[in-house]
């Protein structure tokens, strides 16, 4: 019987700095992944942790890492032609395929983004297969900006909006909530709307509510619990919320099912 925990060894193609906390590893992979799966990254005798897929390309996949822990932080350590071990990808993701030929929207804060970086990028790419795409995205600070190159080529959709909690002295640019923009939205028809959101759960409570007072359908609003996720196989519990296995059933949910989930 294969060991369904065995991991195998990924070499660091290369590694993307955006803050001093958030670093990006493009790791050499081969096979199907979606935005908004995960795989378990580990090292030798420090453990393992569950990273979002952050990018998607043809034998490689990207992984932002934010460290805050024993495991993140040796990972950390890792450079260029190093390896990691890797175990996955594991869960459900967001399937492009749904959202072709709707109003996209797209809301996320913080690391939030990178789950769906893959969803942003297909889409600013391929923008004649949706009827609209709005992406609104946020940040603490502007010191704290995920994806600066990718923000620069995002920025060049009219319907592309950056937020920041606080700005700086010299910031120039918008400040605020996400929730703050989404009124802003121009919707025609909001049952060919399929709306996204993606952070930490206080500001996907807000977006959700957000979705819901624009009339947006329960069944066109998407989210991801990707905080929950834990060993990826449903063995470990540490990820069920009622009768859901995160890693398993998500982290990618539709609203009407992630509505009624209890932690």
């Amino acid at each position: 019987m294969d060991n369904l925990y065995k991991p195998y060894l990924s070499k660091i193609l290369k590694v993307t700095k955006h803050t001093e906390l958030e670093y990006t590893f493009k790791m050499e992979y081969t096979g199907d992944v979606k935005p908004g799966q995960f795989f378990e990254v580990s090292v030798p005798k420090y453990g393992e942790a569950p990273i979002s897929v952050s990018g998607i390309g043809e034998n490689w996949v990207d992984l932002t890492i934010r460290r805050v822990g024993k495991v993140t932080k040796e990972l950390f350590e890792g450079s260029e032609g190093k390896s990691f071990f890797m175990r996955g990808p594991y869960g459900n993701g967001f399937d492009v395929e749904l959202y072709k030929g709707k109003q996209l929207i797209v809301v996320a804060g913080g690391t939030g983004v990178s789950p769906v970086r893959g969803v942003i990028n297909y889409f600013h790419k391929n923008i004649e297969l949706t009827k609209g795409f709005s992406v609104i995205i946020g940040f603490k600070t502007p010191s704290d900006i995920l994806f600066q190159e990718d923000v620069k080529l995002w920025s060049q959709n009219k319907d592309f909006i950056l937020t920041v909690d606080r700005g700086v002295e010299g910031y120039v640019g918008n400040e605020g909530m996400v929730t703050k923009y989404i009124p802003d939205i121009r919707i025609s028809d909001v049952e060919n709307v399929q709306a996204i959101a993606v952070g930490p759960p206080p500001m996907m409570n807000a977006v959700v509510a957000q979705f819901l007072s624009r009339s947006i359908p329960e069944k066109n609003i998407w989210v991801s619990y990707e905080r929950r996720m834990s060993c990826g196989l449903g063995k470990c519990g540490h990820c069920r919320m009622s009768d859901k296995y995160i890693c398993l059933d998500g982290p990618v949910f539709n609203y009407t099912e992630a509505k009624s989930l209890v932690d």
